[in-house]
């Protein structure tokens, strides 16, 4: 039997269908400004992108975990020690931008997104 899959479809060891995670292109990293968030939409998800430096970029979900708002884009960003973090826009949960783990609440969770530049462009993995 022939089986023809979606570019970002795979098939697991025990043979089940399952979805790949693919890299996106999404725009010139010059579009974004440093210590701004923006949102994206990237093969039909919401995605908050965020510049902390010239040339690191991160990106979670749009969806604050709390309130199920698409609202994390126009968050605060900040740090805790060394780790780049996320203030949510509503209550102000802390979110660890490179992890997604929530400072102020263990319960919650941001997905966070696997980031790269590739020729001056930023690439987020789903």
């Amino acid at each position: 039997m022939t089986v023809i899959l979606d570019a970002a479809e795979i098939l697991d060891g025990a043979g089940n269908l399952t979805t790949a995670a693919t890299w996106h292109r999404v725009c010139p990293v010059e579009e974004l400004e440093v210590a701004w968030g923006e949102a994206a939409l990237i093969a039909g998800r919401q995605v908050a992108l965020f510049r902390t430096a010239p040339t690191e970029v991160f990106a979670v979900a749009q969806q604050d975990p709390a309130t199920l708002a698409n609202v994390m884009a126009r968050g605060i960003i900040g740090s805790r020690g060394s780790r780049p973090t996320i203030a949510s826009p509503l209550h102000k949960e802390v979110y660890d931008l490179e992890t997604g783990e929530c400072f102020t609440n263990p319960e919650l969770t941001l997905e966070a997104f696997p980031t790269r530049l590739v020729d001056g462009f930023i690439e987020v993995e789903l």
